[in-house]
């Protein structure tokens, strides 16, 4: 049995949903299995066309008695001129519990990784999570990333196996702490792909290189699923931390739900314009997790964050190796900590992570160095939104910050240095593992004083002297040498900033 689907017209009803941001077409319909026998499949075949909603839904009408429902994908890749998006279709399911926006119904995305999943009691494809295929309405969710000018056709095979259900594992997750040393400085990295999204590494590979690269902690960040939180404990142990979360893939930008509770998961399915996205930044901090707009001036289609900042608890500055819409992004950050001051409204912390998916990505490239009390994912997120951390480009960097007032009084990163205003302060930043970098101080007035470039020994200390009528903030950068001056170098490694002033 075929059907035919074409996106507005057809011989199925067709109606939309969600202010036209989502299509549902007519649905697929399986016999029982006294009619049908053991398997059946059935394909559909059909055409978007430019212009096309976020999301076209395919429902499919489950019997009772199914063991496993397979879906496989394929779609046409016409050829394009130079600077025209070509096809891409995402593709993920949700069960009979239905689309509805917060993802009751959710059971799994792959987006554009795989051509085929399955979903079935005892277990499910990477991406996808486990449970039983109960009977009732079904939906196949197509995501139209982008759709060329041809449009894109499109065929999906659907195969309903029958038989005895099986049973669900219990899900076991990793503990919330690693034995730890205490007060001290703890090196993570917050952004990582697995093959339960697009990345090609297994956790316990991930696991394997994070430990190899002097981590800490890592966070689970598979683009629209929960799935890989089962799958982390065995990777886990005393010396490694792993926390759990997602990247939250929008239409207009990523956000990184970072350390949120065992199981939790946060839906995608909306756009700037929508005004949504605060419902579900609450559903993070809910959770227990930070909300962490990634990348954020990042220029693949979708990527560049139009959600604003008014909901962040930090936002990645530094994404994988320094590039130039990293450099975008520090100057943002920046004019956001000189408005902060102005307006005398809260801050938002800076971090960095690798954003890695396969070989030859890094896994922490670079890393974000948190001042914990303990090595537990209380502590960290405690450490990460307080601002006490800083970022660098390996394990071999260590950088500190620090601020003096001339009775004793001592501030470090992410801190205040309460002092009056005519108060002389001295600043002091020390490196280490940085041979011929130089050491930039920058304040809400831009950068102050720069460093002659270090010995070939990676170490030395800086200091300088200022007031806070002259300096509302002083923030670290250790740069490698430029490439193409007037242009800076690439970072090495860059501290949250440390206030000054009683304000």
């Amino acid at each position: 049995m075929c059907e035919e689907h074409r996106s507005g017209v057809g011989r199925r009803a067709v109606f939309l949903t969600g202010a036209a941001a989502a299509l549902t077409l007519g649905s697929v319909s399986f016999a029982s299995a006294a009619e049908g026998g053991r398997s059946q499949s059935r394909t559909v075949r059909g055409a978007l066309e430019p212009g096309a909603p976020d999301f076209v839904y395919i429902p499919v009408d489950v019997p009772h008695g199914v063991r496993e429902m397979r879906v496989a994908y394929s779609y046409d890749r016409p050829q394009v001129p130079p600077g025209t998006a070509g096809n891409a279709l995402d593709i993920g399911v949700f069960d009979e519990r239905g689309t509805g926006l917060g993802g009751e119904g959710f059971r799994g995305w792959s987006g554009g990784a795989r051509t085929e999943f399955f979903v079935r009691a005892d277990e499910a494809t990477p991406g996808y999570v486990p449970g039983p295929v109960r009977a009732g309405t079904w939906h196949i969710a197509l995501g139209p990333y982008t759709v060329a000018p041809q449009g894109l056709s499109y065929e999906i095979t659907v195969t309903l196996t029958f038989g005895e259900p099986g049973r669900t594992p219990r899900p076991v997750y990793p503990p919330e702490r690693a034995k730890g040393r205490g007060r001290a400085w703890y090196r993570g990295d917050c952004h990582l792909h697995s093959w339960h999204s697009d990345g090609r590494r297994t956790p316990g590979e991930i696991a394997a290189l994070a430990r190899a690269a002097g981590l800490d902690f890592v966070n689970s960040s598979d683009h629209n699923t929960h799935s890989a939180h089962a799958h982390w404990a065995e990777a886990a142990g005393d010396d490694l931390l792993v926390l759990l979360g997602e990247e939250v893939t929008t239409r207009n930008g990523h956000v990184v739900a970072l350390g949120t509770d065992p199981g939790s998961f946060v839906d995608w399915r909306y756009r700037a314009r929508d005004n949504r996205f605060g419902r579900f930044a609450r559903r993070i901090r809910r959770a227990g997790g930070l909300v962490v707009p990634a990348h954020p001036h990042a220029t693949c289609i979708g990527c560049n964050w139009k959600f604003g900042f008014g909901e962040a608890d930090a936002v990645e500055v530094w994404n994988g190796p320094w590039t130039p819409d990293d450099e975008v992004a520090l100057a943002d950050w920046d004019g956001m900590l000189v408005a902060s001051v102005r307006d005398g409204r809260a801050w938002i912390p800076a971090m960095g992570s690798s954003d890695a998916h396969r070989d030859p990505d890094v896994v922490g490239l670079p890393q974000t160095v948190v001042l914990a009390d303990d090595l537990s994912r209380r502590a960290i997120l405690d450490g990460i939104r307080a601002g006490r951390c800083y970022v660098a480009e390996s394990a071999a960097v260590s950088l500190t910050l620090t601020a003096a007032g001339p009775r004793g009084e001592h501030a470090g990163i992410g801190e205040r240095l309460r002092v009056a205003d005519d108060s002389p302060v001295v600043v002091r930043a020390e490196v280490t593992g940085a041979p011929g970098c130089t050491v930039r101080l920058v304040t809400d007035q831009g950068v102050l004083h720069t460093s002659a470039p270090l010995p070939a020994s990676g170490e030395g200390t800086v200091e300088w002297r200022t007031t806070p009528a002259y300096a509302a903030y002083v923030r670290a950068e250790v740069r490698h040498e430029a490439v193409a001056p007037p242009l800076p170098g690439s970072l090495a490694a860059f501290t949250n900033p440390v206030f000054l002033g009683r304000r």
